[in-house]
């Protein structure tokens, strides 16, 4: 067991401390009790700061924490690309979607989908979404998670998803997306501080006497390849991030569907006081996007230096087959006390997913499949049916994650292929759907359609075709095939197209400077490491 007496009672700290703040925030008032906008959309009060920072604990899970920074470790600094981008994205959802969706009052992408193209598709994509999220997203965290708490406690892999997926329920249960999004607030400083920590001690086991500076600029002299952000087409990488096509392919597609139209994100934007509230909250997520790859991927990247001869900090044997064990096993040579803090800010980003995905796959099932088949109960009883859903997500991702995640070398990638089957059709199935009058829900199922069936037929025939060129040739593909059908089809409803002249479009001054100064230092950033 890596775990001292006191990383112990570090990691067991924070674990009274955030179930002690969830239980606090999720009261009620005397004679009051929970309605579904309490539950589902914490009572459409967040503010800003408390969107930004629960978008980056649900977004930076054990997926990104351990499945990047194995990828790090494999390819190096280029896999920051999926953090650097997403910067610009949440701009643009900010900007452009969330005055549409919010303008609309729904609690869910599939309602959106309803108002747009009818019941159909909006039950296809309920019944889709709450798959990924329990049979891809919720299995991911667990078993990624469960690979962290093995290898520095010893603790089985079955046993550690129980004990992640209780903690997950425990906290979450009474409070919702309430509780999930105030308490985000700790896990995002813990996290935040937790990465740095390991950052930075790494780099100073590398840097000796030349200190943590020194750390860096002796992996940046010995590993160049791995400070690449754009490959040729000769190194080792090129296949999963492919050079330039990774700025202009369809990596966009891939963030458009996870930060715009995913729900398990999107969620917290729409729990907001406002549209103003809403934007300000993902510029500041934004902004902490940036940071993101210094917490994540440079512990990935010093792995490869600790594994050597010279170091021998670590066991290259171990990491050879298994590049998603490269974190755990970093975080195995941390001192004692700091490497609990480190396991505890871990744990927060994983327990945070976890409750957010349980809380959508709630939302979703409960108020886009259930009360249309169930009207006119009581809001009580919408709400423990979303409890209960919630629990029965949990308990099946844990009974079939280690079948499916554990002959895999990078789950990461792993899920990034999978979602690209059907990113490029609901990407443009939302696209159209918001800025194109014309399009109906023919052409909506011609494109999901599509998508599904064109995915893994190329991936088959044309394996050396790269994924990310692959998802830009379907989502082109899908588009054009969707207002073609919209075309020769019935046209939509008047009440069922987006009127975009009644939605306000501008935004605040402090949002367009900050939105300028992420995209400057975005420049600024590729240019260095291109």
């Amino acid at each position: 067991m890596s775990l001292s007496s006191l990383d112990l009672w570090v990691l067991g700290a924070y674990a009274v401390m955030l179930l002690g703040v969830a239980l606090y925030v999720s009261r009620e008032k005397d004679g009051h009790s929970k309605n579904t906008e309490d539950y589902f959309l914490a009572g459409k009060s967040l503010p800003w700061w408390a969107i930004g920072a629960s978008l980056i604990a649900a977004n930076i899970s054990a997926e990104q924490i351990i499945g990047m920074s194995g990828e790090g470790f494999r390819i190096g600094l280029a896999i920051a690309a999926y953090e650097w981008q997403a910067a610009i994205v949440l701009i643009l959802v900010a900007k452009y979607f969330l005055p549409i969706f919010l303008k609309r009052e729904i609690y869910t992408m599939p309602q959106f989908l309803e108002t747009r193209y009818g019941s159909g598709v909006k039950t296809l994509m309920s019944g889709y979404w709450i798959f990924l999220y329990t049979a891809v997203n919720l299995t991911t965290v667990l078993w990624l998670g469960a690979l962290a708490v093995n290898t520095l406690t010893g603790l089985s892999i079955l046993p550690s998803m129980a004990a992640l997926g209780g903690f997950a329920i425990l906290y979450s249960y009474w409070g919702g997306l309430k509780a999930v999004a105030l308490t985000d607030i700790i896990q995002v400083v813990i996290l935040v501080i937790g990465g740095f920590i390991i950052a930075w001690l790494t780099m100073g086991i590398i840097g000796g006497d030349s200190g943590v500076l020194g750390g860096f600029e002796r992996m940046y002299t010995e590993l160049p390849d791995k400070f690449d952000m754009i490959f040729e087409k000769d190194q080792y990488g090129y296949d999963t991030m492919p050079g330039i096509w990774t700025l202009l392919g369809g990596l966009w597609i891939l963030h458009l569907n996870y930060w715009g139209f995913n729900q398990y994100i999107i969620q917290r934007a729409l729990g907001a006081k406002d549209i103003r509230e809403a934007q300000k909250g993902l510029v500041f997520a934004a902004a902490l996007k940036l940071l993101m790859p210094l917490i994540i991927v440079l512990p990935g990247i010093a792995a490869v230096m600790l594994a050597t001869p010279e170091f021998g900090a670590l066991n290259p044997e171990v990491l050879a087959d298994k590049t998603d064990r490269a974190y755990p096993e970093v975080m195995r040579i941390m001192p004692s006390g700091l490497r609990g803090l480190i396991f505890a800010a871990l744990v927060a980003a994983i327990v945070s997913s976890l409750a957010s995905m349980m809380n959508s796959i709630s939302t979703i099932f409960t108020m886009d499949i259930y009360k249309m088949a169930k009207s006119g109960r009581s809001e009580s009883h919408y709400v423990m049916v979303g409890r209960l859903t919630a629990v029965s997500a949990m308990i099946f991702a844990v009974i079939i994650a280690q079948p499916i995640f554990q002959n895999m070398e990078s789950a990461f990638q792993t899920v990034q292929e999978l979602t690209g089957y059907v990113a490029p059709g609901v990407v443009s199935v939302f696209l159209l759907g918001m800025f194109y009058k014309s399009a109906n829900s023919s052409g909506a199922y011609a494109m999901l359609i599509a998508s599904i069936v064109l995915s893994p037929a190329v991936a088959f025939f044309f394996p050396d075709f790269q994924f990310v060129n692959r998802i830009w040739a379907i989502f082109l593909g899908c588009t054009v095939l969707g207002v073609l059908v919209s075309k020769f089809t019935n046209a939509p409803l008047k009440e069922q197209s987006v009127n975009l002249g009644d939605i306000d479009f501008k935004t605040s001054a402090s949002f367009n400077m900050w939105s300028v100064i992420i995209g400057l230092s975005l420049i600024a950033l590729y240019a260095a490491f291109w």
